[in-house]
């Protein structure tokens, strides 16, 4: 059964910083590329970044320069390290695996003016 529980959510001052950490279980994790989505209230879905098996990273236009994704095998995590921080960057953020075939349950980020 694949889990992905996600964890460093919270809120912050526009300007501030927060890592947010997804573990992976029931996954051969190094395998798969891992990914990061975002939703804010009344607005769809949205990429956020991706980070395949090999280390190769993707980032959406809004977030490019401020965000950087990661990874620890070992560990079956992926994270997402968020740096000055907008209040447009508000919305619950989920982590998912191979291109959305498993999402999990999301944390919610709130980044005040």
């Amino acid at each position: 059964q694949v889990q992905l529980v996600e964890s460093g959510g919270g809120l912050v001052q526009a300007g501030g910083s927060l890592r947010l950490s997804c573990a992976a279980s029931g996954i051969i994790f190094s395998l798969d590329t891992m990914g990061w989505y975002r939703q804010a209230p009344g607005k769809q879905r949205e990429f956020v970044a991706s980070i395949t098996s090999g280390g190769s990273t993707r980032y959406s236009d809004s977030v490019k320069g401020r965000f950087t994704i990661s990874r620890d095998n070992a560990k079956k995590t992926v994270y997402l390290q968020m740096n000055s921080l907008k209040p447009e960057d508000t919305a619950v953020y989920y982590c998912t695996v191979g291109g959305g075939s498993y999402w999990g349950q999301g944390t919610q980020v709130t980044v005040s003016s």
